[in-house]
């Protein structure tokens, strides 16, 4: 594995324990520990394999009881079925109290968990000990220039990131989404959640200048079959975007 790999997944793991935005370390660990058990949850397995997955009522089988319905929910079909979620079963969480900042941070949580995890497997590696939780409270800090429109959160364009904000779009070294795609603004409710997914993800994959540099290949592999693999990945995942 590449130095600068292993020193990036070991940094965004360590990050998994502290205290987030909306999430008290010990509950972003419960998260993590929650997506790494979704698969084996039978109610999912059940939805999973229906026409639709609200035709199969029942309970979750949880980990955690520190965590709230809506939040275990959240985590179960996003690991088990997400290719079929839908904003509608999105604002029922809402309206069972997952609050959109939390919720796109949960989406963070799970989406580096995913990626190391499966990067680990792939490799024949063991996975990762969960962290030990770091002790604190949330910021629970909403970036002011946050807008709706775009997805079933709002979102915050480059444009409107102000100096209270973090540096999320990277203008320093370099800019890491100049335009502002909306793949970059995904999860900028939560900046740092946007920070801690992008600077492990452009370890794993590539940086943005990398990406656009196609006189020249920055991994073993060339750029037309790192993308020929990413396109595969989505395609089997069901990812729309």
């Amino acid at each position: 594995m590449r130095e600068e790999l292993a020193a990036t997944q070991a940094q965004a793991w360590q990050r998994l324990a502290a205290p987030g935005t909306w999430w008290t370390g010990a509950e972003r660990v419960a998260i993590a520990a929650e997506a790494r058990h979704a698969p084996t949850c039978p109610l999912c397995a059940a939805r999973a394999a229906a026409l639709s997955p609200f035709a199969v009522g029942g309970a979750h089988a949880r980990l955690d009881s520190s965590l709230t319905d809506a939040a275990i929910e959240a985590v179960h079909r996003i690991c088990t079925d997400p290719g079929r979620l839908g904003e509608t079963w999105f604002l029922r969480l809402r309206e069972a109290g997952l609050g959109e900042a939390a919720y796109v941070e949960l989406v963070s949580v799970i989406a580096v968990v995913t990626a190391v995890d499966t990067f680990r497997r792939a490799a024949g590696l063991q996975p990762r000990v969960l962290p030990v939780p770091r002790g604190g409270a949330p910021t629970r800090r909403r970036p002011h220039g946050a807008r709706p429109g775009l997805a079933w959160v709002a979102t915050l364009a480059p444009e409107d990131v102000t100096p209270a904000d973090p540096d999320l779009y990277r203008e320093h070294p370099g800019p890491r989404a100049r335009y502002g795609a909306n793949i970059h603004r995904a999860l900028s409710l939560v900046p740092h959640s946007m920070i801690h997914w992008w600077d492990m993800l452009e370890a794993m994959y590539q940086s943005s200048s990398q990406m656009r540099d196609f006189a020249r290949d920055y991994r073993a592999v060339t750029h037309a079959q790192i993308e020929l693999l990413a396109a595969r990945v989505a395609a089997l995942n069901r990812c729309e975007y």
